[in-house]
């Protein structure tokens, strides 16, 4: 293990990911061209390794191999490394996975990749054992291997590297390849067809293990249902709701959803906890509520953002970005159970009641331990223990607090408290709306705060008076260029926030943001935004975010902002822009549903009808 006292230059660095790798005796640099100008000075390749706090796998590496004295001795004399968090930096994180996707086929975190010195990506991966295993070769052998390559067969890696980067600068941006066609209701009957094709009738959700919620398909779904009055979208819809909520993908003692299941059937999360995914499905719930007048989902929502206040927002108003899975060593540790501890805490009587309820049993539903999930309807929980369904219900409640309390207690997973614009952008939407529709002016109040905060710390203004957003937050420390999310999804949340509040100062600060954001992603030639601004570090290329995917793209939300603002300032030049891309997308988004769930919202948006209420 490396001394604690043993630092590299990402101590100086504020992203919790970067400092977790501080102590490595790695010398390790940040992203920056001072790096790149010391492996041109040393003749040497980079080795560029990106993940991020929550990550499992990340940790794993980072056990196995950056704390290892040897293999970091392989790094420091062989390679130049650099370290970057990819959430501080989703523009080098989307071009080099774009890379490792083109030369393995597949892609993940951590991420591992090998670069010229000028920046040209050569080989790549993901995570590498320590050691040759199970046909995997061992990361020193890949270490070796490259320094070999990098010594005797240098052009060929150099032009392997610029093969690479042209097919990505040529194939980023489909987009601009794309004859309009004509968008109508068909386009979004076209989309629900594929969405029942991939739907599971049994679990709900989409696809098989590991399995995502989607939240962006599922509000996709609910208003094609209020568009049709078909009943199918909404069953769909709530089968997907019910049995996520009831599994061990949500937090069943202290709420909040985990990032994803590992089987089909939403038991086995991936512990780690995910600001955005937390917003999206929190408006996800809210909606179904409304759409159904079901108090099930208005629970669980209120669950979500009642999480996101005790435990995932800052003394200035910022909504922190994540928590991790692991804790004391152990992914998971934190929220399993065994039918002990239950006894260790409760009645005994009460422990068999939620024993029974929530499967928490001597064998354990994952590594000898019990993920609680729901397994029983209350009314027959009820007449097994010989209660009233509203006995019963009482008393769950009440161990579910005692055990909450005793969980306190323990030593809880590493929080990543840096704020990053965009997903306060997400949080700031959900607090706003849900607040406004369950009458919950604690949580419009989370959402003042927090747009009070962005402009406090993440907003300047250049000298003509235009504002600019800031990336992230931390410790006091505000840095990085926005990028195009971080722009789209705050002006969203400002237009749901003065929505709620009916104070029009937000949506004024959400017209600045559109304007900044027109004049500087908007590409004039083939329509649509790129990812970064005119004015942001040059790149292998300037590419653009299509892909809805755990956070909606950029131009999505852009796209719907357009839209919305269009409407209520009857800017018609922002609509025919959104028009023209939607008329370019929407059909490749209706063919692949999966990947264009919320820019097939703003295509529900632009088709109306709508209603404004002044």
């Amino acid at each position: 293990m490396p001394s604690p006292q043993a630092t590299n230059r990402l101590a100086a660095e504020s992203s919790p990911y970067l400092l977790q790798h501080a102590h490595n005796p790695v010398d390790w640099w940040p992203w920056c061209e001072e790096a790149f100008s010391t492996a041109r000075a040393q003749d040497r390749p980079v080795l560029l390794s990106v993940g991020y706090s929550a990550c499992p796998w990340c940790h794993v590496m980072a056990h196995e191999s950056f704390e290892d004295a040897g293999i970091a001795a392989l790094m420091n004399d062989h390679f130049v490394c650099i370290k970057v968090d990819r959430e501080e930096r989703p523009d080098v994180d989307g071009i080099y996975m774009s890379a490792v996707q083109m030369l393995t086929g597949q892609g993940g975190w951590p991420m591992t990749v090998f670069l010229t010195p000028d920046r040209l990506p050569f080989y790549g991966g993901t995570y590498y054992p320590p050691r040759d295993l199970y046909g995997r070769p061992g990361f020193p052998r890949v270490l070796a291997s490259i320094a070999q390559a990098w010594a005797t067969r240098r052009p060929e890696l150099v032009a392997e590297g610029e093969r690479v980067a042209r097919h990505m600068a040529t194939g980023s941006d489909f987009g601009a390849f794309l004859a309009p066609e004509t968008i109508s209701s068909q386009t979004l009957d076209l989309a629900y067809e594929k969405l029942r094709e991939g739907f599971d009738p049994v679990s709900g959700g989409f696809g098989s293990a590991p399995k995502f919620p989607q939240p962006a398909n599922l509000d996709l779904l609910l208003r094609l249902h209020a568009r049709s009055g078909q009943p199918e979208p909404l069953q769909m819809t709530e089968l997907t709701l019910q049995r996520m909520a009831l599994g061990g993908i949500y937090d069943q003692v202290g709420g909040g959803f985990h990032r994803y299941s590992v089987d089909a059937r939403w038991l086995v999360p991936h512990f780690e906890k995910m600001l955005y995914d937390n917003a999206q499905l929190a408006l996800t719930y809210c909606r179904g509520w409304r759409a159904t007048g079901n108090p099930f989902y208005r629970g669980i929502c209120e669950e979500i953002l009642d999480y996101v206040l005790r435990e995932m927002t800052g003394p200035l108003g910022q909504f922190y970005s994540a928590q991790d899975a692991d804790s004391e060593g152990e992914e998971g540790r934190f929220f399993v159970w065994t039918p002990q501890q239950l006894n260790d805490e409760l009645a005994p009587e009460d422990a068999g009641l939620f024993a029974a309820f929530y499967d928490v049993t001597p064998g354990g539903n994952w590594e000898g331990k019990s993920i609680p999930h729901v397994v029983l309807e209350i009314e027959g929980l009820a007449s097994q223990f010989g209660l009233t369904p509203e006995e019963a219900a009482s008393r769950l409640e009440s161990a579910r607090a005692l055990l909450f309390a005793a969980r306190q207690k323990r030593i809880a997973p590493h929080l990543d408290d840096k704020a990053l614009a965009a997903w306060n952008g997400l949080m700031m939407a959900a607090m706003a709306e849900c607040g406004a529709a369950l009458g919950r002016p604690d949580f419009v109040q989370a959402a003042r705060s927090n747009a009070s905060f962005i402009i406090d710390k993440l907003l300047t203004r250049s000298a003509d008076g235009r504002p600019r957003l800031l990336r992230t937050f931390r410790n006091g420390e505000s840095k990085l260029n926005g990028y195009l999310e971080d722009y789209a999804f705050i002006a969203d949340g400002l237009i749901a926030l003065a929505q709620a509040s009916e104070e029009p100062h937000w949506l004024e600060l959400a017209r600045e943001l559109t304007v900044v954001m027109v004049e500087r992603f908007w590409d004039e030639d083939n329509g649509g935004f790129f990812a970064t601004s005119d004015d942001h570090e040059s790149l292998l290329h300037r590419a653009k975010d299509w892909d809805d995917n755990a956070t909606p793209s950029g131009n999505s939300v852009a796209i719907e902002v357009l839209l919305k603002l269009s409407d209520i300032l009857g800017n018609t030049d922002w609509r025919f822009r959104a028009e023209m891309t939607i008329a370019r997308l929407g059909p490749v988004a209706a063919d692949h549903p999966y990947g264009f769930g919320r820019l097939l919202g703003a295509v529900d948006y632009m088709l109306g009808p709508s209603t404004q209420v002044v």
